[in-house]
């Protein structure tokens, strides 16, 4: 069980940041990141859940974001320096705990080269995959006209479309690390979207003209 303090210290005091980030890591980014930890939590074998703090992984995955103040580039990285700076997590956790935290945000970035040295770290960078072609594509065009609002639509479309290919096509950097998560059948449908030029352009573009 979590207790309520900690649920109300994240919704005070960790949620509430995400309103200044980029349109695709705001708050409705981190609520869904959460959920998705907590979900896959509730579905892990018995012996990996036997060895879990379900307390570490929600905390790990409400902060595992929060260096986006300091932009993008190393925002991983920032995170884990936030969550081993940030005192008042002293109140529920150890040193140990701390640190697994702050590993776990550090772990999460999907262009990441190593594997993630713990299972939080793998269910935080699991629970970030949102493997929702609209979502996705969405989130891609939003960061795109977050980050390089002088280009035109139809370079944001262009921009858009290449970055999806180089994350989440054939042989994109992209990785899964979690037998019993969904994703990997969803991450086949998308992509199948992303190897058809003809249907891709087609949802970008859609897509691109919703959020205008």
């Amino acid at each position: 069980m979590i207790r309520q303090e900690i649920i109300g210290f994240i919704d005070a005091e960790i949620v509430p940041r995400y309103d200044g980030f980029d349109p695709a890591h705001r708050r409705d980014h981190v609520m869904t990141v959460m959920s998705q930890a907590m979900e896959l939590y509730s579905r892990a074998p018995e012996d990996v859940k036997k060895g879990m703090d379900q307390e570490v992984l929600l905390m790990a995955a409400a902060c595992h974001d929060l260096g986006l103040v300091n932009g993008r580039e190393n925002h991983h990285l920032d995170s884990g320096k936030i969550i081993r700076s940030d005192e008042r997590l002293r109140k529920w956790f150890d040193d140990r705990q701390i640190e697994t935290i702050a590993q776990a945000a550090e772990d999460h970035r999907a262009s990441g080269k190593s594997e993630p040295r713990s299972i939080y770290g793998k269910m935080v960078a699991e629970a970030d995959r949102v493997i929702d072609a609209e979502t996705i594509i969405r989130r891609t065009l939003q960061y795109g006209q977050s980050r390089y609002p002088e280009m035109e639509p139809e370079e944001q479309i262009v921009r858009a479309e290449e970055h999806l290919k180089t994350k989440y096509g054939y042989g994109g950097y992209l990785k899964l690390w979690i037998p019993w998560s969904d994703n990997a059948a969803r991450l086949d449908a998308l992509r199948a979207l992303i190897a058809d030029p003809v249907r891709l352009r087609s949802e970008v573009r859609r897509i691109f003209f919703t959020i205008m």
